[in-house]
Formats: structure tokens, C-alpha cells, sequence
């Protein structure tokens, strides 16, 4: 699964240089996660970075978008090359 924000975001500006695949923007009202970059760090890291800073704990696993370890790495590879 990709990672989203919600709206418990009070825009501290941590997680955004923290992601490796430039997945998290600044959106009209809070930080957003780009789904389409998110690999919750695998390939990169052991945990989800933005995770890890985050000090409101609003970024969690987004139900819309479910995605096995192995296609997070397929996503990560295809992101890289």
C-alpha cells in the first residue's frame, strides 16, 4: 500500500526531505503523498522515513491502494532505472 497523509497534518515541513523518492509535495492545505512515487521506502529504507519523523503521526497506509511488498519493490526498481 501507498502511504497518505491526513488531515491531522500540521504542515511542519519534516517529511517532505525525508522521502527518497520525492513522493511527498506541499498540496493546497497539507503535505500530500504522490501514490505513484510512494514505495513506503522499500528499496531504500526498512521503515517509512516520513513515517518515522512525523511528530502528529498523520501519515498511515492509504485503504485505496493496496500494494504487496513485491510490487513496492517492482515500483521502487521501475523508479530507479
Amino acid at each position: 500500500m501507498a502511504l497518505m497523509i491526513t488531515d491531522e497534518c500540521i504542515n511542519c515541513d519534516v517529511c517532505e526531505p525525508e522521502c527518497p523518492n520525492k513522493a511527498i509535495s506541499q498540496g493546497n492545505e497539507i503535505y500530500e503523498i504522490d501514490s505513484r512515487l510512494c514505495t513506503e521506502c522499500v528499496g531504500h529504507y526498512e521503515t517509512a522515513q516520513c513515517v518515522e519523523v512525523c511528530p502528529v503521526d498523520c501519515i498511515i497506509l492509504n485503504p485505496d491502494i493496496t500494494e504487496t511488498k513485491e510490487q513496492l519493490k517492482e515500483k521502487y526498481l521501475a523508479l530507479t532505472v
